[in-house]
């Protein structure tokens, strides 16, 4: 099982960018997936999840507004569009999947390597 994000790098606050994960070894629409993010020196924080069939998101309160999870199961991929940014969204954000729709790391037990998203100010 893979999970693979991409879409990360360096952006000026109040700029976007799209983070794609793809998943391989699994099937991808039978897991829920999420998105975590870890700021240095802080613990891994949840950021959004999508239910297998894409009809039901939640998000942490500090991206609602801001984020949008989606997914594309025919291709084993999910986003995370990130727009208004601001320099504390900067942090590692990994792609998760698993098998309860929710805010709790242990729900998810495939995990990817991340990707950096710096924003700066």
């Amino acid at each position: 099982v893979q999970l693979v994000e991409s879409g990360g790098g360096l952006v000026q606050a109040g700029g976007s960018l799209r983070l794609s994960c793809a998943a391989s070894g699994l099937t991808a629409g039978w897991y829920v997936m999420g998105w975590f993010r870890q700021a240095p020196g802080k613990e891994r924080e949840f950021v959004a999840a999508i239910s297998r069939t894409g009809d039901t998101a939640l998000y942490a309160d500090s991206v609602k507004g801001r984020f949008t999870i989606s997914r594309d199961n025919a291709k084993n991929t999910v986003y995370l569009q990130m727009n208004s940014l601001k320099s504390e969204d900067t942090a590692v954000y990994y792609c998760a999947a698993g098998g309860e729709l929710g805010s709790r790391r242990d729900a998810y037990g495939y995990w990817g390597q991340g990707t950096q998203v710096t924003v700066s100010s």
